[in-house]
């Protein structure tokens, strides 16, 4: 699959996401149904009922794998940016740690989320959040200029993912640091599964191996780079997926090779330092 046309299939999806009308990436097969999913699958994944229900309504769409917020160690003051904001659902957790003399940036390269989450931030009464449009290889950010970078299950969808972590290191300021929920996986997918632009959307065909991941974010001149957090896929998402159930049924592949698959794809939150 070429760059252009990941960027387009991802775009196309999460444009879908915002407008709710259909399911994208996230560890559940309906992560993007309705109220009533989304806060379900963050429970799950590691964010609590405080949480949950801490942000405005329509800004938490059950799109991540993890909870990069309750391993950041965020503090009063600092500037936080946030690799594919989606609705904003990180962010305003984000702003609520920083306080008032902090400002949380949301960056994400879908138009109708960055205008979804800008309407929550304006619901939430959220002065010290902004979002920007822009691609994560091309941070819409200053050298820099912020103190923490996070991202919850979004990097994996980035077709060049050393450049991704290149541009995270740049914006950060020295002393800063990441804390990065993802997808990775423990050996490589089979070639039929790589290819699929469903897959790819739906986290898992875009993904690492776990060791070539943490090179990425280590090549990229992060220090001190740490698994903080790592969990299994459920196996039952991958076959609940529609995108990945239709594939799965289409090639004729056993339920036996499915959990085989799943075994190898893990949940991670990882974290570094620039010095």
């Amino acid at each position: 699959m070429k760059d252009k046309d990941i960027k387009n299939a991802v775009k196309k999806a999460y444009g879908k996401a915002a407008r709710k009308e259909s399911s994208c990436c996230g560890p559940a097969p309906s992560c993007c149904g309705g109220p009533a999913v989304a806060p379900d699958i963050s429970r799950e994944i590691g964010y609590s009922e405080e949480e949950v229900k801490a942000v405005p309504e329509g800004a938490n769409l059950g799109l991540g794998c993890g909870n990069p917020i309750g391993l950041a160690s965020l503090r009063k003051g600092e500037t936080v940016l946030d690799l594919g904001a989606g609705a904003g659902f990180d962010c305003f957790l984000a702003a609520a740690k920083v306080g008032p003399k902090g400002k949380v940036i949301g960056v994400d390269m879908t138009p109708e989320m960055v205008e979804k989450a800008s309407a929550n931030a304006k619901k939430g009464g959220y002065e010290n959040v902004e979002f920007r449009l822009g691609e994560i290889e091309s941070l819409p950010a200053a050298d820099r200029s912020v103190d923490v970078i996070i991202s919850n299950c979004v990097i994996n969808l980035v077709p060049d993912k050393k450049k991704a972590f290149r541009e995270a290191f740049r914006v950060l300021k020295p002393g800063g640091r990441i804390m990065i929920s993802d997808i990775v996986l423990l050996k490589e997918l089979p070639a039929f599964l790589k290819q699929s632009k469903d897959l790819y959307v739906g986290c898992l065909s875009g993904a690492l191996l776990k060791e070539e991941y943490l090179g990425a974010i280590k090549e990229a001149g992060f220090k001190d780079v740490k698994i903080m957090d790592e969990t299994v896929f459920p196996v039952e998402y991958l076959a609940g997926d529609p995108a990945a159930q239709a594939l799965l049924e289409k090639l004729q592949i056993s339920s036996k090779r499915v959990r085989e698959i799943a075994e190898s794809v893990r949940s991670m939150r990882v974290s570094g330092l620039k010095r």
